[in-house]
Formats: C-alpha cells, sequence, structure tokens
C-alpha cells in the first residue's frame, strides 16, 4: 500500500472515529468481563464496553483465527447481542454479506458502548478452537469467541483489559499476565487484543500445575485439567521428558521470544482432541488416561513438542500471508509446508531428543507416514501446494477416501520434506552443518518478548542458502509445488533407513490404531475398520477391497461365515498367507452381500530398516542436544 494511500485511509478512520489509540497506555480501553459460572451447561457470559464516538460504527466478531489458518469462528454460537449507549438500548444490524459483521449506530453524546452476549460453547460443533471446551468440570477459555472489535482497529492496536469470573472451588492457569486476583475473580493486566486473544486460560475444579524449570530465568509451566481428580498426578518418569523438552527446544532454536510459557494440558474425554499454539502457551487436548494408558501417551507423544515448536515457527516468524493485521482479513496458506510442515518435524525430533518418543518410536512414526505417502493416489492430481492452499476447506474434512482427495498432507509429509532438507544440508557440508543451524539463525536469537517477524518463501530458500548454498527454489519446486507419485523419500535414504513391511506393527503404529479405535489394514487388504461396530471408515484406491467394490461407510458384519469381531479380522488377514480365504459379508445401508478378497499377502505394516554401507544418520537426528537422553518410558 502507498503512503499516501494509507494516510487517506487513516484519515478517513479518524473522521468516522473508528480507530482506537495506538498506545495501551492512554486512557480509551476497552473492558471485557467474561463470567464462566454457568459453563457446566454450556451457557458463557460476557459483557464488553468499548469507547466510541458517535456517528455509524461496525463491530466484528474475529473469524479469521490464527493457528486454525480458516474462517473458524463460532458465529453461530455468538448469541443474546445487546447493546445499550447513554442509557438506552441500540439497535445493530447483521451485514448482508458478511455474516460476522454487525453495524450500529451510535448516538449523540455517546463515549461508551456497553454489549452483552452470550456464548454457546459445545452447542454448535466446530473445528479447533471453536470444538468442544467444556466440561461438568473444566473449561478452556479462548478469548476470540466472546470479544467484538471496530472496523478498521488492528488488533495490534486495541488496548483491552479482560476479567473473568469463574465457578466456586476452580483455579486457573495461563500465560495472560494477571493484575489481581480474589477468589473465583481474576482481573488481568491491559493488554492488546492480539495479547488476549493470544492467551486462552484454562480453568476447571481439579487442576494442577507442574514447574518445569527455568531458561534463562524464564519459567515453564505443564498445567493440567481433568474431569477426574485421580488423573491429576504425573509421575516423574514422565515429567523429566518435558523438563527436558523445555531444554532441548531452546537448545535447538538458541533463544525465546516468550516471557514464560505454559502447556495447558486438557485431560478429558468430553472435550475435543487436538492442539493448537500460542506465542507463551500451548491449547492441549487429549483423552483422559493419555497419562496411564502407554498406547493413548505414545500416540500423542508428540503433540506438546509439536506446539511448542510454534512459539518460534508460526507465532514468532510467520508466513506473511498469515500475519493479518487483525481477524476480518483472510489468511492465504501457501506456506503452511513451512508453517506446520517444518514443525511437524522438528516436533517428532523433539519428541525423540527430550525421551518423550524413544528412538523405535519415533522410526515408527516415520515409517507409517512413509507408507501412507507412498499409498496416495491423491498425489496424481494434487501437489502438496495445494494441500496448504486449501487448507480451509480441508480441516475437517471425512476420512473417507483420504488417500484420493488428499487431505492436510502439509503436516505429515512435512516431516519427511524436511527430512529431506535436514539430509540434504548435511551431505552438502560434509556433517558441518544441519538443519538446526537454520532454526537459529531463522528463528533464533536474540532473545525477545512475543513479536511477530513476517517471512516469503524467498527468505526461507535464501536462509537456507546461507547455511548450505545449493539450489533450494528447485528442490522445493520438485517436491512441492509438482504433482509427484512418490512422496519426498530422500531423507529416509540419506539417513541410512528404507521401508519395508513386516506381518506385525510397530509399537507406533498399534498406539495410532488404539487411538483412532480402529484396524488399520490399508497396506494389506486396503481398508480401516472401526473396532467399534466394523464400519468401514476408508478404502484405498486399487486395492484388493476396492477391486471387491468395497468403500467406505459400508459395515463388516461376517468374516469367513462367522460374525465380525476384530480379531476374526486380523485372523483372517494374517491366515490369508497361508491360502486361506478372506470371505465377507458387507451391509452397505440396508442390503447385504458377500464379498470373497482376492488376497494371499497376509498381515502387512510398515517399519524401517537399516540400508547396509549407509550412516544411521537418523539417529544422529534424533540424538538429545542437552546432555545423557532420560531413561526411555
Amino acid at each position: 500500500m502507498s503512503r499516501i494511500r494509507r494516510l487517506r485511509n487513516l484519515a478517513r478512520l479518524l473522521a468516522l472515529g473508528l480507530l482506537f489509540p495506538a498506545s495501551p497506555g492512554l486512557a480509551q480501553v476497552a473492558h471485557l468481563d467474561v463470567d464462566l459460572r454457568e459453563s457446566p451447561r454450556r451457557l458463557i457470559h460476557a459483557h464488553l464496553v468499548l469507547p466510541v464516538k458517535p456517528g455509524p460504527l461496525t463491530l466484528l466478531y474475529p473469524k479469521w483465527i490464527p493457528g486454525d489458518h480458516g474462517p473458524t469462528g463460532p458465529i453461530r454460537d455468538f448469541v443474546n447481542l445487546r447493546l445499550t449507549a447513554g442509557g438506552r438500548e441500540v439497535e445493530w444490524r447483521r451485514d448482508d454479506e458478511e455474516m460476522f459483521s454487525f453495524h450500529v449506530q451510535i448516538p449523540a453524546g455517546a463515549s461508551q458502548l456497553d454489549l452483552s452476549f452470550d456464548l454457546l460453547p459445545n452447542v454448535g460443533g466446530g473445528e479447533f478452537d471453536a470444538g468442544a471446551s467444556v466440561t461438568p468440570h473444566l473449561a478452556l477459555l479462548s478469548w476470540n469467541q466472546v470479544v467484538l472489535y471496530p472496523q478498521g482497529v488492528a488488533s495490534d492496536d486495541m488496548p483491552i483489559q479482560a476479567s473473568l469470573r469463574l465457578p466456586d472451588g476452580w483455579k486457573w492457569a495461563t500465560s495472560l499476565p494477571v493484575e489481581r486476583s480474589s477468589g473465583s475473580s481474576i482481573d488481568f493486566e491491559r493488554v492488546s487484543l492480539t495479547t488476549l486473544v493470544d492467551s486462552p486460560v484454562l480453568t476447571g475444579r481439579y487442576l494442577k500445575a507442574f514447574p518445569l524449570g527455568t531458561v534463562d530465568g524464564i519459567t515453564h509451566e505443564l498445567d493440567l485439567a481433568t474431569d477426574d481428580p485421580v488423573r491429576l498426578e504425573v509421575p516423574d518418569s514422565i515429567l523429566v521428558h518435558y523438563r527436558r523438552l523445555v531444554h532441548e527446544a531452546n537448545a535447538l532454536f538458541g533463544a525465546h521470544h516468550y516471557r514464560r510459557y505454559h502447556f495447558l494440558y486438557t485431560l478429558s474425554d468430553n472435550v475435543d482432541h487436538f492442539g493448537l499454539e500460542h506465542h507463551e502457551s500451548s491449547d492441549d487436548r487429549v483423552p483422559e488416561r493419555s497419562i496411564v494408558d502407554h498406547s493413548l501417551y505414545v500416540a500423542n507423544a508428540d503433540l506438546l513438542s509439536h506446539e511448542m515448536v510454534h512459539s518460534w515457527n508460526g507465532k514468532y516468524r510467520r508466513p506473511a500471508d498469515l500475519a493479518t493485521p487483525d481477524y476480518e482479513k483472510p489468511m492465504h496458506g501457501s506456506l503452511l509446508w513451512v508453517y506446520e510442515g517444518l514443525t511437524e518435524y522438528l516436533g517428532w525430533v523433539l519428541a525423540a531428543r527430550s525421551g518423550l518418543f524413544t528412538t523405535e518410536q519415533a522410526r515408527g512414526e516415520l515409517a507409517r507416514d512413509v507408507a501412507v505417502f507412498s499409498n496416495r493416489p491423491g498425489r496424481d492430481w494434487r501437489p502438496l501446494y495445494d494441500t496448504a492452499v486449501a487448507a480451509q476447506i480441508l480441516y475437517g474434512s471425512p476420512t473417507a477416501w483420504s488417500s484420493l482427495r488428499r487431505g492436510t498432507d502439509f503436516y505429515d509429509e512435512g516431516t519427511l520434506l524436511w527430512l529431506d532438507v535436514d539430509t540434504k544440508i548435511r551431505q552438502l557440508t560434509h556433517g558441518q552443518r544441519s538443519l538446526d543451524d537454520f532454526c537459529r539463525a531463522f528463528h533464533g536469537p536474540p532473545s525477545s518478548p512475543p513479536q511477530v517477524v513476517p517471512y516469503t518463501r524467498e527468505d526461507v530458500e535464501h536462509a537456507l542458502g546461507q547455511i548450505a548454498p545449493y539450489d533450494w527454489k528447485s528442490f522445493f519446486a520438485a517436491r512441492v509445488d509438482s504433482v509427484t507419485a512418490q512422496p519426498p523419500l530422500g531423507g529416509v535414504t540419506a539417513s541410512g533407513w528404507k521401508m519395508a513391511y513386516a506381518d506385525s506393527a510397530t509399537e507406533y503404529y498399534d498406539a495410532v490404531e488404539t487411538l483412532n479405535e480402529e484396524q488399520d489394514h490399508r497396506f494389506s487388504i486396503g481398508l480401516r475398520v472401526a473396532t467399534e461396530d466394523g464400519k468401514i471408515s476408508d478404502v484405498l484406491p486399487g486395492s484388493p477391497a476396492a477391486k471387491a467394490g468395497l468403500g467406505p461407510d459400508m459395515e463388516l458384519v461376517g468374516i469367513n461365515g462367522r460374525v465380525w469381531n476384530e480379531d476374526r479380522l486380523k485372523d483372517a488377514v494374517k491366515h490369508t498367507a497361508q491360502g486361506e480365504p478372506l470371505d465377507l459379508l458387507i451391509k452397505n445401508d440396508e442390503f447385504f452381500r458377500d464379498v470373497k478378497l482376492d488376497y494371499k499377502g497376509g498381515l502387512r505394516y510398515p517399519e524401517l530398516q537399516r540400508i547396509k554401507g549407509v550412516t544411521d544418520v537418523l539417529s544422529k537426528i534424533l540424538a538429545p542436544r542437552t546432555g545423557t537422553s532420560p531413561a526411555a518410558r
């Protein structure tokens, strides 16, 4: 935007009275009070006071949410909106096209606008932070869901002071600085709207804080909330790995860009399960037994490391097209293969370096990634680049025909891509440099409070070239922009390993099946089946199951003349290697049919095997950087 155009826009906004003072130190501050006392029955109350001037005003409900990479603000759950100014009710009108906008006319003489409204959490459903977040015993408050702001005001330039009221006896945890607290009431310090939205609050009847140590005087904490007080204990055998994670992450980047860091860790079967990054915290939600159930622990082992990496890669260094000035401007995801892909790789590496993963479990995850993306017919039409551009429509896409559709592949295929980058740097520099050096140069010193430093694709390629001179533009063009039949496997082989298939699953593969409550036979007969009811969730095109006419949402009823159960399915697939038949009774809607699968290969699960004569670089990549690795769990 030209300087003249910027000045004209500034004059227009000033004339309309839409600009807040740029400095939080000035008097005009918004005040937001949120009441969680009725959250156990899925109802949150809020009261907002905005400084205004007479005249027309457009208020916006946050739409494009950082970390969600899409227009996921839960506007349909935003209800009971009432406005007053100068003691009189003020009418509002929703915009005819932009459903997140509300037009009002501020009456003469009014200097503030009072707004009251409610949020219906968990009622309307939604993705990521708009998903289930409250239970009778806990609540995760995302501030973007309970605020409106004036159009034309950058979130950095809107000072706001928030307060929170909790149910009696509940505790709370957040990275948001606190001014004072008393009993169930908390008053937070004045911050920008950006900082407020970036600082969720975890609250609950059963909540416990676990200090994870300091780095350069900066504190780190694991804050755990759960529905059952028996789940509040985290053994030292696990905490030692989270403590190591803090040190390994800071060792990788060589600096930090937060004033404190909180893992807001929710253990519950009654909330959505995912992770969402913030500058000084992460919102991590997993099944209730994820600490005590070994399979659930392994399946989620790199969740917290992934989200912590985002403090550097995604929050501090952010693609320019994702670094929007407010929550109205659309985000463009073309660099999500860096934002999320690199983070997925580094989160996997740090999980191993900190001992959250054993090296064998880490290899198991890599083997699964190789197998999944090597059996991806959607690669024949959709490049990785398009999965990033289309992220907002691919998040939440069904499991059905996932290999043909291609979903948000920039995450897990990112592990393969950035392993390829890492090993290429090591080859080019004869082992003198690695991706660690890029991370330190691109995301590292000097340490600072939270800030955003945008980058472009050219910036990434240039920074890599400073570490290891190479044609990185062509490197990424071939792997990201082009339609390719095979995933980027150069890093796997260059690290001394290759994929093979075995008749038993790795520990990691088993753990993911447990987490997903499924049997995953994609690499044998070509389907995934829910363990609860035998429903087929996905079929791999070209597989024996596909050739037999099976498809998603069909139900597996019988196997070789007996009623289906998961053990019988696995046994039947296993015994095909001895020539036994695999005859299935399938229910499709209200119709039944018998299906004979032409398959003799037995059970097939992906694993990594060493390549003879090639140095085991992978083990070097996964080795800790801050001393001897803690004992494996």
